[in-house]
């Protein structure tokens, strides 16, 4: 008995095959497309990033402090924390500030003026006077740069940006802290507080 595939001409077989070809391949496309599309990006949680504030404020390049030194006049003034992070103060030249709460700093301060014999027993203080300003960029009525103010959290920053836009996601975003090389994906299962140097990406929602 012939089979079937005999009983066929040959040019209907070959676009039968082309044609089941055509049919894997749209449906490998199909799977693929439907996949996440974040799926490449680094992921963490509110607990964890909320975690990372418990610390203490960290100072970074942009934050402006007030600096004293009780008893030396000279030295108490307000200062910008520069590009690379630190403080350059008289006397002492720069002071590496980054990435240090401000006892730590505080700290720092008093040991260069203790150790280059400049003030016997400096007592240093050190506070914030304003924070490097925050960004929210993507699904937000007025995406741009704000300044920060303390405690900020992700609706209260949203607020600031004229809150989301009809198309945002509102079940995750993706968010860089200055210490980053990329922004990170997030799932909002909880409130998420901001740091002060945070770039906040509002995604747009795929229905």
């Amino acid at each position: 008995m012939k089979t079937i595939a005999r009983l066929l001409p040959s040019r209907p077989r070959r676009a039968l095959t082309t044609a089941c070809l055509g049919l894997v391949g749209i449906t490998a496309l199909s799977g693929v497309m439907s996949g996440p599309l974040s799926a490449g990006s680094p992921r963490t949680t509110v607990a964890e990033l909320n975690s990372e504030l418990r610390t203490g404020y960290q100072i970074g390049a942009g934050d402006k402090l007030r600096i004293t030194v009780f008893d030396e006049p000279n030295l108490t003034n307000d200062y910008v924390v520069n590009e690379s992070g630190a403080v350059a103060i008289p006397l002492i030249d720069e002071v590496p500030a980054n990435q240090l709460t401000t006892s730590q700093f505080a700290g720092k301060i008093a040991e260069k003026l203790k150790s280059g014999g400049y003030v016997l027993t400096p007592k240093v203080a050190v506070e914030i006077l304003k924070h490097r300003p925050f960004y929210i960029l993507g699904e937000v009525a007025k995406p741009g740069e704000y300044p920060y103010t303390g405690d900020l959290t992700l609706a209260q920053a949203v607020a600031t940006a004229g809150g989301y836009t009809a198309r945002a996601d509102t079940h995750s975003i993706k968010i860089q802290r200055r210490a980053d090389d990329q922004p990170t994906l997030v799932k909002l299962d909880a409130p998420l507080r901001i740091a002060p140097g945070d770039t906040i990406i509002i995604k747009e929602a795929f229905f």
